[in-house]
């Protein structure tokens, strides 16, 4: 028998492979040939051609719905939840065979409606994404939504704003002409040149682990973007952590990660200029004059000092636009003088945000004199009330806190460093870029202001664990692996050793219980060996090049001891528990 074999779950991911390549399996053995057409997420659709349609004898849908139904029209079909299938699927094939009936498309549904939407169903749609470190969620969230976009029939365009700026930059006359926004943006982009236009707002994470519900739900529930875009003070409800546009929650994790996205710049600048002082001895800086003195003061005396200000003023920018960029700032160099540092910058930033909003909102002014308020009321106020704080109320006891935290870094015992490295290098390894990795990254960036520089070691060591272990483990158990899976494992490789957790991605979103557990373990281990030799590591980023540069990372032997111990448990672990698989059949790959 010629057969047409289809699966899709609600979420694309693990279930849609699995059940496509037991279905295929079951067909062998009862002779039959066929084709398979896979709905997931972690690669390309290829539909099933007209030619085979034509030919096929019957078309097996395990499907909540059947996918461009109108295709299949006159053919003999057979539809069932896609758990049907899984238990025995060669039981599944032959009750399909039994039981498919002539079919007959549905009546075509009503389209969502979107505002400009054309007659045939597809739509103009224009998409940002944004991650706070820019490099890899800002590019895997863009590929995904366009192949998803292309997948169900739209037009699609996205523009990437990663660490190297605007990509793929969205022409006025590509908004002007889309029917629909998309915004994946974990940071605080501007929304204005999209006033007018269906806007809805969600995060890189959503956007790369589910596309296609993305695009479905903004569909449904895109609203119009008004005029002012973020900075409309009609929309701050948006920005101060209830619902906005688009159901998408924007709250203080979204204002912090705008932050530290503008203060990463910063860092990973300072850190490499002072490990590059570094080269000429430890101490040659002291030495006046001198190219190791200049390297230190423009590291350390001067991208470190903006580090904190940086910081408070891209959290109060995200709460409260370009208004509460100053405040923000001041209150962050408050911080930095008193000793706060960069728990005091946070507080800073989020009171400079939230004070400039609320004078934006409720302070109503004269028209005559509105025009000052943006250049002169919300600025003296918010600063004044930021710095008063700052000083009288929140300055001490947070310089207290931090000193405490910081001496305790420094003189706790091996058996204290091993659990601190433990809990990091398993945060950083547990969700591979998202909040609790991310939360890691954050208090590791922001103890090297204080010159503190073990966490920091650990924690970069133990992101690029899951990665590198995710590529060994496709090169030692090539034959547990797919092709497609065994290509993902080079690049897995290449990111990792880039500090880029995301490789692991595709990995997890496959096989999670398997998966995160072992880079969890890898990560741990990798995490207490950096802090337990004592490492140090100047810069946030930049991964294993980062060792090329003298005295970036002490000791640099035992530090790469650690990460490839680490990868080796997580790469070897999975290699051994992995289930061995076959390449899933994709279209006239059958």
């Amino acid at each position: 028998m010629n057969a047409i074999i289809i699966t899709a779950c609600p979420s694309g991911m693990a279930t849609t492979f699995l059940a496509a390549r037991r279905l295929e399996q079951a067909a062998s053995r009862l002779g039959w040939q066929v084709h398979v057409e896979m709905h997931g997420e972690l690669e390309p659709l290829t539909p099933v051609t007209a030619e085979q349609i034509a030919e096929a004898d019957l078309v097996v849908v395990a499907a909540d719905h059947v996918p461009a139904p109108e295709r299949f029209a006159g053919k003999r079909l057979y539809r069932a939840a896609i758990d049907q299938a899984l238990p025995d699927p060669r039981a599944f094939l032959e009750r399909a065979s039994r039981e498919a009936s002539d079919f007959q498309p549905p009546a075509q549904e009503p389209v969502p409606q979107v505002a400009g939407a054309r007659r045939d169903g597809a739509r103009r749609i224009v998409a940002v994404t944004a991650c706070p470190t820019g490099v890899a969620h800002t590019f895997m969230a863009a590929e995904a939504l366009a192949e998803a976009g292309r997948a169900l029939g739209h037009e699609i365009r996205v523009e990437t704003q990663g660490s190297v700026g605007a990509q793929d930059q969205l022409s006025e006359e590509e908004i002007a002409a889309a029917d629909l926004v998309i915004l994946a943006c974990d940071i605080e982009v501007d929304a204005a040149r999209f006033a007018g236009k269906p806007v809805y707002r969600t995060s890189t994470g959503n956007a790369l682990k589910k596309p296609k519900p993305t695009i479905e739900a903004a569909l449904e529930e895109a609203e119009v973007e008004q005029a002012g875009g973020a900075s409309s003070p009609d929309q701050s409800e948006t920005k101060t952590g209830s619902r906005g546009k688009g159901g998408k929650e924007k709250g203080v994790y979204q204002h912090l990660l705008t932050g530290v996205s503008f203060m990463l710049p910063m860092v990973v600048a300072g850190g490499l200029l002072i490990a590059l002082s570094f080269v000429f001895g430890i101490e040659a800086f002291q030495e006046e004059g001198t190219l190791a003195a200049a390297l230190m003061q423009i590291g350390g005396g001067t991208a470190f000092a903006l580090m904190v200000p940086v910081l408070a003023g891209y959290i109060a920018y995200s709460i409260a636009d370009r208004p509460g960029i100053a405040p923000g700032m001041i209150g962050g160099m408050l911080a930095s003088e008193i000793g706060a540092g960069f728990i005091g910058g946070i507080l800073a930033g989020f009171l400079a945000g939230y004070v400039a909003l609320a004078v934006t909102r409720y302070v109503k002014l004269p028209s005559s004199v509105e025009s000052l308020k943006p250049i002169l009321i919300i600025p003296l106020v918010a600063s004044l009330v930021t710095g008063l704080t700052m000083i009288y109320i929140v300055g001490e006891p947070v310089a207290a806190i931090l000193s405490a935290l910081t001496t305790f870094l420094e003189n706790m015992g091996s058996a204290n460093a091993v659990l601190l490295g433990i809990l990091l290098g398993a945060m950083m390894c547990f969700d591979l870029g998202g909040p609790v990795n991310k939360a890691a990254y954050t208090f590791g960036v922001g103890l090297l202001a204080s010159e503190t520089y073990g966490p920091m070691a650990a924690i970069m060591a133990a992101g690029m664990v899951p990665a590198i272990g995710m590529g060994i483990a496709s090169f030692v158990a090539r034959h547990k692996f797919s092709e497609p899976e065994r290509e993902a494992g080079k690049a897995s490789l290449a990111l990792g050793f880039c500090f880029i957790s995301e490789g692991a991605i595709p990995f997890a979103a496959k096989d999670p219980l398997r998966v995160i557990p072992v880079c969890m373990v890898g990560g741990a281990i990798t995490g207490a060996l950096s802090m337990l030799v004592g490492a140090k590591l100047m810069a946030p980023h930049g991964g294993i090049f980062v060792l090329l540069i003298p005295n970036a990372i002490n000791p640099v032997l035992w530090y790469l001891a650690a990460i490839i111990i680490g990868s080796l448990v997580t790469g070897l672990g999975y290699a051994a528990i992995k289930r061995g698989s076959q390449a899933v059949a994709v279209g006239a790959r059958a």
